[in-house]
């Protein structure tokens, strides 16, 4: 994924339980050691140094604080949409839609490729699957519910 703040382009990929991030040439792992997705917190491991990072979104932008900076975040249009649903250890809506089904509950183990929880949105079908094995920590959604898009749906430990 890319993603432009101010005059920088940051490109977040996913490698194994952890992100390659690449900015201005530089490459840096990025671990998330715990997500607070209600109070918009994370904790980070940038190689090997431990940062907290504060997130907000409007569902269109998101706003991220280290160390008392806040950069705006947005995707850029060569960004891939829908492909990965996570974010800070939840599965993310991809976009607006209704929630068909809910496959899972608190506290069930799953498997890498699992179907979790199935939405409508614009007459297509979409799965939100597990992307790797794990246990669900929380099920913010219910059948029938809608969400918006970036909305997190569930919350996944390891």
């Amino acid at each position: 994924m890319k993603i432009n703040f101010d005059t920088q382009t940051l490109e977040i990929n996913p490698s194994g339980d952890q992100y390659v991030a690449v900015m201005d040439g530089k490459t840096v792992s990025v671990q998330i050691v715990r997500a607070d997705a209600i109070r918009g917190r994370m904790d980070l491991l940038i190689d090997g140094e431990r940062v907290t990072a504060y997130v907000s979104s409007d569902m269109a932008k998101r706003w991220v604080t280290i160390n008392g900076h806040t950069l705006m975040l947005t995707k850029t249009s060569g960004a891939k949409q829908g492909v990965r649903h996570d974010h800070a250890g939840g599965l993310i809506a991809p976009m607006p839609g209704q929630v068909r089904s809910v496959s899972v509950s608190v506290g069930d183990v799953v498997k890498k490729g699992q179907a979790l929880l199935t939405m409508e949105a614009m007459k297509m079908e979409i799965r939100i699957q597990a992307l790797k094995d794990g246990k669900v920590k929380s099920v913010f959604a219910a059948q029938g519910q809608t969400v918006e898009r970036e909305q997190i749906l569930i919350e996944m430990e390891e």
